[in-house]
């Protein structure tokens, strides 16, 4: 089998146009509480929330359920070893993406805490 590409940018402007709300907002998410979370205090080295982690934990997990099926395909249908590498580089990136906005929102909820 022989990549160019020409064929991953073809197949990638057919795949990713029905996402493209959802990314956005992801991305606007993602900004917006890192943004207010440093104008408030929170540095990433400082600041430290296990919750936030374990939640984050979860829904990486979880993709491994729920992406299939939003993709319209069947954990099945997952059988080679690139299906498999792309399946976990997506709970990988969804647990990263959590964490990344649940991080700074914890510190505004729960506030600095101090030794």
């Amino acid at each position: 089998m022989q990549f160019s590409l020409a064929g991953i940018l073809a197949v990638l402007s057919h795949a990713v146009p029905p996402f493209l709300p959802l990314i956005l907002a992801i991305l606007a998410l993602l900004v917006v509480a890192q943004l207010v979370g440093r104008l408030r205090g929170y540095r990433f080295t400082d600041y430290h929330c296990r919750p936030a982690a374990i939640i984050a934990l979860l829904a990486g997990v979880s993709t491994l359920w729920w992406l299939p099926r939003l993709t319209g395909s069947q954990l099945a249908f997952v059988a080679t070893a690139t299906d498999w590498a792309a399946l976990v580089a997506a709970a990988l990136g969804v647990a990263l993406l959590t964490w990344l906005v649940l991080h700074p929102l914890s510190y505004l909820v729960r506030g600095p805490r101090r030794p």
